[in-house]
């Protein structure tokens, strides 16, 4: 059993600075979390809290039902990979990966299993009597894993550990920690997991669940798909997705019984079972938010003449089986993503008319930023 639980945790330094407000969250046994937001959000600082690398001002952080605010890290039951690595030099990756069981007095022969059985997971058996200076950062990165690996922790810590990586490297390693999670629950280890990350294609890819964090806040504590879905609020839906959700100013008005937004002085319709939700907003200030599959041209949608506007062509991103198309419509940008048979010939400084479906579009109040147009 390795449940982490933060109760009101809070972190304010002696400046009199307040950067964690009052966090409270369950991370269930064997899940993998993921704390992701901008930079200073924080999600750094929860998690050495957590570790115990920082101080706690108030609350508490239990794992397995124990209180661990006082415990040294070494006695939390935890094992944290770094982003640097944060490996020995001078040791070869067999001495780096052991050297934990070391100082716990383990006995030579069971520390060479747990050692060995660590590399074969992570495909690194054949570098064991290397050291770190010849290696790659991806293979680092994986003797740093190994480390934490071969202690049996209750609980993983990830502070960005692929932030060091090229592209190619961090998409294969990302693979490799999901598929180690899944292993290490099928062997019935301990596998809880938290995850530090800046990037959100890193959190959509990996976490079951997601803990998206503002300024030392929780915005929102959900799985990928519900986070991409049904954002909680405007900040959610702005972060989460690449390209971003075009977030507009419109107002909610009623027309002929039907219900729609005002969009450069124009009104676009909103599918009926949207517009019951939001009906008590009507004559309001609202903001509109539409991913960018949900703009298109006319021949990748089909929508009514009254909920398509006329853009200007930016700039073009070829993305191989689809376009990113980047547009103005006066002052305001918006992102449209196209698949490439539907995308005609769309370049810079073209004037082509799109279209705006809002079966899917989300309503966020303009002063709360709560999205109401989720159902209740």
């Amino acid at each position: 059993m390795a449940e982490v639980v933060l109760k009101n945790l809070v972190k304010t330094y002696t400046e009199g600075e307040t950067v964690v407000h009052g966090i409270n969250l369950t991370i269930q046994d064997g899940e993998f979390m993921v704390f992701v937001g901008p930079s200073g959000c924080a999600k750094s600082t929860t998690l050495r809290m957590i570790a115990g690398l920082e101080d706690i001002t108030g609350g508490e952080v239990l794992i397995d039902g124990k209180v661990v605010n006082r415990l040294a890290p070494k006695d939390r039951g935890i094992a944290m990979v770094f982003q640097n690595y944060a490996l020995y030099p001078h040791m070869t990756v067999f001495e780096n990966m052991a050297f934990g069981l070391t100082l716990a007095k383990m006995d030579k022969v069971s520390i060479a299993a747990r050692v060995r059985e660590a590399a074969e997971k992570l495909e690194i058996t054949n570098l064991l009597d290397r050291r770190p200076k010849d290696m790659s950062g991806g293979q680092r990165q994986r003797v740093a894993v190994g480390r934490a690996i071969v202690r049996k922790p209750a609980v993983f810590l990830f502070d960005e550990p692929l932030s060091n990586l090229d592209a190619k490297l961090r998409v294969s390693m990302r693979l490799r920690i999901t598929q180690l999670h899944k292993e290490l629950k099928q062997e019935g280890q301990n596998a809880t997991m938290i995850y530090v990350t800046h990037d959100q294609v890193e959190a959509m890819t990996m976490g079951d669940r997601i803990c998206v964090l503002n300024a030392g806040r929780i915005m929102q504590v959900d799985t990928p798909l519900n986070l991409y879905n049904k954002p909680a609020n405007k900040f959610v839906a702005g972060f989460i997705g690449s390209p971003a959700m075009n977030l507009l100013e419109a107002t909610l008005t009623e027309q002929d019984n039907r219900i729609g937004v005002i969009l450069h002085n124009k009104w676009l319709a909103l599918p009926e079972e949207r517009a019951n939700i939001v009906r008590q907003h009507v004559g309001k200030k609202v903001w509109l938010g539409l991913r960018p599959e949900s703009i298109g041209n006319k021949n990748s949608m089909t929508c009514t003449p009254e909920n398509t506007l006329r853009g200007v062509v930016k700039a073009v991103e070829q993305m191989g089986n689809e376009e990113f198309v980047y547009f103005a419509i006066g002052k305001e940008q918006y992102t449209a993503r196209i698949q490439v048979e539907a995308a005609e010939s769309l370049e810079f400084g073209s004037e082509c008319d799109f279209g705006f479906d809002l079966q899917k579009a989300h309503i966020f109040d303009f002063e709360t930023e709560q999205n109401i147009g989720l159902e209740s």
